[in-house]
C-alpha cells in the first residue's frame, strides 16, 4: 500500500523543494506542480509532489493520520495488557 503525505514547502531550489512533514524535512521533486511555492502545502508520493493543497485540506489529512496513529497505538497497548 502506498500513501501520499501532505507537507509544507520550506524552500525551493529548481525542481527540488525542502518539505516539512510535521517536523521531519525531506526533499521532494516539484516538477509536476509548477504552481507550488514556498509556504504552500503539497501532497508528496514517492518523492514527488503530485498536488498542491490548501491549508485546510492538508490539516484535515494530517488530522486523519494522527487519529489513525492513535487508534493503532491504543490497539497495540490493549494487545500487551
Amino acid at each position: 500500500m502506498c500513501l501520499a503525505v501532505p507537507g509544507k514547502i520550506l524552500e525551493i531550489d529548481g525542481d527540488t523543494a525542502r518539505v516539512d512533514f510535521g517536523g521531519i524535512t525531506r526533499e521532494a521533486n516539484v516538477v509536476l506542480v509548477p504552481e507550488a511555492a514556498v509556504d504552500s502545502y503539497v501532497l508528496v508520493h514517492a518523492g514527488f509532489a503530485i498536488q498542491v493543497l490548501n491549508e485546510a485540506e492538508a490539516e484535515e489529512t494530517l488530522s486523519l493520520f494522527r487519529q489513525l496513529a492513535e487508534a493503532l497505538d491504543d490497539e497495540t497497548k490493549r494487545g500487551t495488557e
